[in-house]
């Protein structure tokens, strides 16, 4: 009954992931449940089934959906961009990515054992090179590549987790804050 159902009203993989991607949004990717995700879309769990293998399945293809998201918001960020400003645009738009998609955002977090999972290693490695690309363009090669980039992405997500968690109490500008954060990790580049 429940792949009937699902047929008769028209239940995708897309329709699924966009019910899903809305509610990780509003609640947080703790709240996407089957039996959530099921009673949002009018629908017993078992038809979900249909569309994705549990919930494993179903956060596996929200970290997929994320990592190109993020990685299309970074690689237009950097478009038209050269530099030191193509930094701060990169880091402009994680932010901004973070605020706008709180649950996506969460999904790219996933952690992942190298040869686990060939495709989402791939396509976290994909928004990894993105941001390398303008660290390359600053004369950064090999391991240090890897390092600026895992202290880039460190302090975003640091300042991130804070905002979100209204941890910057006192009354100076949280933007001007980011700003001057940026400045730092892009002082500490030169050495």
């Amino acid at each position: 009954m429940g792949r009937l159902m699902a047929r008769r009203i028209g239940l995708t993989l897309d329709r699924v992931l966009d019910e899903a991607i809305a509610l990780a949004d509003a609640e947080g990717l703790g709240a996407v449940t089957l039996a959530r995700l099921a009673e949002r879309l009018g629908v017993r769990s078992p038809s979900l089934y249909a569309h994705v293998a549990g919930l494993d399945g179903l956060q596996r293809a929200l970290a997929l959906h994320a990592a190109g998201a993020l990685k299309s918001a970074l690689q237009d960020a950097l478009e038209g961009t050269s530099g030191l400003d193509g930094l701060r645009s990169l880091a402009r738009a994680y932010r901004a990515f973070a605020h706008a998609h709180p649950g996506l955002y969460e999904a790219t977090q996933r952690a992942v054992t190298p040869g686990e999972d060939p495709e989402l290693s791939a396509a976290f490695l994909e928004v990894v090179e993105v941001v390398g690309r303008p660290l390359r363009k600053r004369g950064l090669t090999g391991d240090d590549v890897v390092h600026a980039v895992r202290a880039l992405r460190s302090a975003l997500h640091g300042f991130i987790v804070l905002e979100r968690a209204h941890g910057f109490g006192l009354s100076a500008s949280i933007d001007e804050s980011f700003e001057r954060m940026v400045d730092l990790l892009i002082a500490g580049l030169h050495g």
